[in-house]
């Protein structure tokens, strides 16, 4: 601690601002080593501590404009991810059908006596 009780103070804003603490008249006191509610209104010792802190609540409740186009490109980005998705069951649910109709046609054309293409029973039957 220093000799100046408001450096405490103003030193302890600074470290709630880095680490983007809540911050209120209550939290600057605690981070600054004293009691929860040392930082009285009524105090005008206090006055330009108190609009310090009021300026930094304000600013940490409003998010940074870097902040929101990170999520809005965020947003795009799992937009885009989700089209893809879809476009990709669409392909393979096409495949499938094209798949199970050739089957189909190929069962068909071998009087329903196909031979499997994998497996150990295709190397039994070879023997």
């Amino acid at each position: 601690m220093t000799d100046n009780p408001l450096a405490d103070y103003f030193a302890a804003l600074d470290r709630l601002k880095r680490r983007r603490a809540k911050i209120n008249n209550d939290a600057v006191a605690i981070e600054a080593g004293r009691t929860k509610g040392s930082i009285k209104k009524s105090r005008p010792a206090f006055a330009e501590l108190i609009a310090a802190i009021e300026a930094a609540a304000i600013e940490q409740a409003h998010p940074r404009t870097d902040q929101i186009a990170r999520l809005t490109r965020a947003k795009e980005t799992v937009s885009e991810l989700r089209s893809q998705l879809e476009a990709s069951y669409a392909r393979e649910l096409s495949l499938l059908a094209e798949l199970y109709e050739l089957r189909k046609q190929l069962a068909g054309l071998a009087g329903g006596k196909v031979l499997p293409i994998r497996g150990a029973d295709r190397k039994a039957r070879l023997l």
